[in-house]
């Protein structure tokens, strides 16, 4: 791994933005220069911040995983044979409560005793409005920074990823459970007290908990009341005037002033960048 201390330059395929919770959250831009390698190379984003930034398309994606060229990124960053064949691609990753490791279907039964066979998290968060989501134990807090959650609080935990989805659903008929982009880039907060919303639910759905607690063995399900509350600060300066979701596809070049970061947003003036949706695709950045 390459850290990008002198000419702010980096060019390659994209990766999820990397974080590090502190005061505020400091964030790396990572690409992968050769899509055959693991290697990545970072730069250090948060000394941009008020600064002009260009991002330039090249022009092509590669599969995250097996590294083929492809015209169109599937699922996060695949081609499309990846997103066919492999676990992290099923759709019981985005609605986890449809998980059939336990039927002998899992595409990557390895996979899933690796990422799904593991300790969850239920938590609530405020990010555009109350959310609830999951997690697993290794990504408290890197979860709630990469949905742009100012605050967080673990309100369950529970031994699969199966069972935190059942409990996600559950709780997502009181709350919601998506983030508002539109809210998030525009920088329009709702303040929430997590702990009395976490209280008022198990109260509203202490019987439907019951049940699934009952259900699923007392072992696997632990209710959180006493846990702490996170709070997250981000390096925004400022918040787009209008809510515009930037194409880096269709503008091919961004060159602009670089106001913040929230999630996994590059906030400008005139609209926001979602990195994460760009995961393969090559770039280049520098810092002007």
């Amino acid at each position: 791994m390459k850290k990008n201390t002198g000419s702010i330059v980096l060019e390659g395929n994209i990766e999820k933005l990397r974080t590090e919770l502190n005061d505020k959250v400091q964030y790396q831009f990572c690409v992968r220069p050769d899509p055959n390698s693991k290697e990545i190379e970072l730069m250090d984003m948060n000394p941009l911040i008020g600064s002009k930034i260009r991002i330039e398309f090249k022009g092509l994606i590669h599969c995250t995983f097996c590294g083929r060229e492809t015209k169109k990124s599937f699922s996060g960053g695949y081609c499309f044979p990846c997103s066919q064949s492999l676990a992290q691609c099923d759709l019981c990753v985005l609605r986890p409560h449809t998980c059939h490791y336990d039927n002998g279907t899992c595409r990557e039964p390895e996979w899933g005793e690796k990422n799904c066979m593991i300790p969850h998290y239920v938590y609530l968060s405020n990010t555009t409005g109350v959310k609830v989501g999951i997690t697993k134990h290794t990504q408290i807090p890197t979860r709630w920074i990469d949905q742009g959650a100012i605050e967080a609080i673990p309100i369950l935990k529970v031994g699969t990823r199966y069972q935190s989805g059942v409990f996600e659903k559950l709780f997502s008929q009181e709350v919601d459970d998506k983030t508002n982009w539109r809210s998030l880039i525009t920088g329009k907060i709702t303040q929430i007290d997590l702990e009395s919303t976490r209280d008022r639910l198990f109260e509203i759905l202490g019987d439907e908990i019951d049940e699934l607690e009952e259900k699923f063995g007392g072992d696997y399900v632990e209710i959180l009341e006493d846990e702490s509350l996170t709070r997250i600060n981000y390096p925004v300066i400022n918040y787009c005037s209008k809510a515009k979701s930037l194409n880096l596809e269709k503008m091919e070049v961004i060159e602009d002033e670089l106001l913040g970061i929230k999630g996994q947003y590059f906030i400008f003036e005139t609209g926001a960048i979602n990195i994460r949706k760009y995961i393969g695709y090559k770039v280049k950045i520098e810092g002007l």
